[in-house]
């Protein structure tokens, strides 16, 4: 006669092992990942920002001219003429193909002597220029 085998009085190890929550788990965790992978890819997306001058960072410059009520240019500090700009400009420009210019001018400067300042440089060669100006206080609003 055969003999069925008595499971309460056997002490060795689980043979079976039980995978429905261990596989119920890594679902769970790919679904997750499956979602935040794509908030995580739309961040990271390379996006050129404009620049300005007034946006906080620090132009790097070679080039700061100021034009005074009085009429005097100064090139670097140092009172010169238009046509010592010019040459200025063409003697540094090979040495420097990314030559900045940061232009300043008083409040009493017309407009077109500024807009002519602007075309100097520019007509020797300079691509980019900043205009320095000083930030306003914020107005109140009524």
């Amino acid at each position: 006669m055969a003999h069925a085998p008595d499971d309460s009085l056997d002490d060795g190890p689980i043979a079976t092992l039980n995978i429905v929550p261990f596989v119920d788990i890594v679902l769970v965790l790919l679904i997750i990942f499956m979602i935040t992978s794509t908030a995580i890819a739309k961040a990271s997306l390379k996006v050129e920002l404009p620049k300005a001058a007034t946006g906080g960072a620090e132009v790097a410059t070679t080039l700061n001219l100021i034009y005074t009520k009085t009429g005097d240019l100064f090139l670097n500090g140092n009172i010169s003429s238009a046509d010592a700009v010019s040459a200025y400009i063409r003697r540094t420009l090979p040495q420097n193909p990314k030559l900045q210019a940061v232009i300043a001018a008083d409040q009493g400067v017309a407009y077109g002597e500024v807009v002519a300042l602007i075309d100097l440089v520019k007509a020797n060669g300079v691509a980019t220029f900043a205009l320095h100006i000083e930030k306003a206080a914020p107005r109140a609003e009524r």
